[in-house]
Formats: structure tokens, C-alpha cells, sequence
């Protein structure tokens, strides 16, 4: 079963907005989801946390629904089931290497998927027009780094 894992700080904006709109890029492909695990996560936070509500206003613009959405921290119950986990930013990868060193050979920058890796910054607390570059940079990396995402997560582990 193919799986990817989104991680960013709080879960509560890039990792959602991540895991929804690639299942949104998956379906536009014409892929079947059903044997796909896309989830999301945070690597600094508490369970049951909803998205940052300005994040709830833009979402529609990629016909993106995240009210449900809740946050949770990693934790290797979790991370053990994917293939892929795709961090926004360093610290990010860092503290998954130091505290999951088993999963630090399916850690990746999302960055990197498409590219050199660099870091997603968080908008958090910072102006609308931040938070839509910062899905912006989301939607693009998504696209241009779609088919190796596809690849990276179908491949058997070993």
C-alpha cells in the first residue's frame, strides 16, 4: 500500500494543507485512492488541534475542505506505516532523525521531491498574503514533484 506522511511543527497548517491537496492531485491523475494511506502530523504538538482558521478561509481556492481536520504528534506508532514522510523544514527532519533514527531513510524534505531541499517556512501569526505564498509554494512543489512522490511512496521497502 503506497503511503506518504505530511510533517510539519503544529499540524495545523502546512502538513493538512499538504496531505489534502495532494490526495486532490492524486484524484485529478486519475488514481485510484483507495489503497493509498496519506495522513499528516506534527513534530510539535498536542492532539486535537483544527486547522488555523485563516488557513479554513483560503483552503476553498483548491476546493480543499479541512474542517475535520485535527491535529497529532508523531510518534513511531505512526511513522512505522509509511513509506514516504516528507518534512516542511530542517528541524523538522532533525528531530525525526534523533528521535526515529529507524525512519530516517524515508524522511525527505518536501522540497526535495522536485529539487534542492529547502525549507517550507511556517506562516503561523504571520499576514494572509504569507500563508497564500506558503500555499502557493505548496501547490507547486506538489505539482512539479508529483510523479517522484508517486514513485517514492509505491516502492517497497526493503
Amino acid at each position: 500500500m503506497p503511503s506518504v506522511l505530511f510533517v510539519c511543527t503544529a499540524n495545523q497548517i502546512r502538513s493538512p494543507f499538504a496531505a489534502a491537496l495532494f490526495r486532490r492531485k492524486l484524484e485529478a491523475r486519475g488514481l485510484d485512492l483507495t489503497p493509498w494511506r496519506i495522513e499528516s502530523a506534527g513534530t510539535w504538538t498536542e492532539e486535537g488541534f483544527p486547522v488555523w482558521p485563516p488557513l479554513l478561509k483560503i483552503a476553498p481556492r483548491w476546493n480543499l475542505d479541512l474542517r475535520e481536520h485535527r491535529s497529532r504528534p508523531i510518534s513511531w506508532a505512526l511513522l512505522r506505516h509509511f513509506d514516504l514522510i516528507l518534512v516542511m523544514e530542517s528541524g523538522h527532519k532533525e528531530a525525526l532523525r534523533v528521535e526515529f533514527p529507524a525512519a530516517a531513510e524515508r524522511t525527505f524534505f518536501l522540497s526535495e521531491m522536485s529539487g534542492p531541499p529547502f525549507d517550507v517556512r511556517d506562516p503561523i501569526g504571520r499576514s494572509r498574503r504569507t500563508l497564500e505564498e506558503t500555499c502557493l509554494l505548496i501547490d507547486d512543489l506538489l505539482t512539479r514533484g508529483l510523479d517522484e512522490i508517486i514513485r517514492r511512496a509505491a516502492s517497497p521497502r526493503e
